[in-house]
């Protein structure tokens, strides 16, 4: 599950970002094909440098944090994101901004029951929108839960999409769990552009069973195929180390979804299976997401890299 702590690279064959301020006009984007997309979930200490742009096709940028009443805490290193939205409208790439992130359940609850706090969130969350000239924004609430806070959920998303009619919208989902999964009310999908579907953190964390299962049950659920980004993770379980790390230990870790790391096993997912996602979620779903981009490694053993060359290849 994705932290709002900081958490969670690559090679750029881009020119430097250029960190000047006040931001200059990002170029708009024409309206966005349905073709299949890389979404790439990146936090604040993100080294925007070596961003593969070329890699991908949308950024979530991690993460603005809600209070109660509908505001906002101020976004960390908010240059950073003004840069990365200016190189990235230059490649065609669009960028959201992430709202929550694990562990904010409480101020979503409160603040989704309270019709006046809603209409402050939406408020100002338009305003950073308009602020930072995103593209989007990814409401990352883990999680609502079935019943009335289902029905509050429902009822912030209707007020965003009314609020913003031409933004990208999308919802971070937990992978295959009806405990949490039923909390997600199925007349959003059709508000959504998308659907981010975090499989991994789960028994099989980063597994290819939990990578079906997650495309199974939200497809199940209504969700269409075309707006279905399937999840896989850069870090491991039980403790969190960076798909880097593993790699910078030893190179083999690459080529593996278990490895041992200072005497604990760690559950990820090396090259060969994350190549093996890529081809799945071709065939069944709209996209591929994962969390985070700060984690992975760089060179031939980059794991962004493998999933843009099975992407070339095609269906």
């Amino acid at each position: 599950m994705k932290r709002i702590a900081s958490l969670p690279a690559l090679i750029l064959f881009a020119a430097s970002i250029s960190f000047c301020s006040p931001m200059q006009a990002a170029t708009p984007l024409p309206p966005e094909e349905r073709s299949f997309r890389v979404v790439a979930y990146v936090t604040d200490a993100i080294i925007a440098e070596i961003i593969p742009y070329e890699k991908l096709t949308h950024i979530n940028y991690s993460f603005l944090v809600p209070h109660t009443d509908g505001s906002f805490a101020p976004i960390s290193n908010g240059w950073k994101l003004e840069a990365i939205v200016e190189s990235a409208h230059s490649q065609g790439v669009r960028v959201s901004i992430a709202v929550g992130g694990w562990g904010w359940d409480p101020q979503f609850e409160q603040l989704a029951a309270d019709s006046t706090a809603r209409a402050s969130f939406v408020k100002n969350l338009a305003d950073v929108v308009n602020e930072y000239q995103l593209d989007g924004v990814d409401m990352d609430w883990e999680y609502p839960d079935p019943g009335q806070s289902s029905q509050n959920f429902l009822a912030l998303i209707q007020e965003i999409r009314a609020a913003m009619p031409d933004i990208l919208l999308s919802t971070a989902v937990v992978g295959s769990w009806d405990e949490v999964g039923q909390g997600i009310p199925q007349e959003v999908f059709a508000l959504m552009d998308y659907v981010n579907v975090m499989t991994y953190d789960g028994p099989d964390h980063g597994s290819m069973q939990e990578f079906e299962a997650g495309i199974s049950y939200w497809s199940a659920r209504g969700v269409p195929k075309e707006k279905l980004n399937i999840g896989t993770p850069f870090y491991s379980r039980p403790d969190e180390v960076t798909y880097a790390k593993l790699v910078q230990f030893d190179p083999a870790a690459a080529q593996a979804d278990m490895f041992d790391y200072f005497g604990v096993t760690q559950n990820y997912t090396g090259i060969p299976t994350t190549q093996a996602k890529t081809r799945l979620a071709m065939e069944k779903a709209g996209g591929i997401m994962f969390w985070a981009l700060d984690h992975d490694a760089q060179g031939e053993y980059s794991l962004v890299h493998a999933i843009y060359e099975e992407i070339k290849k095609g269906p």
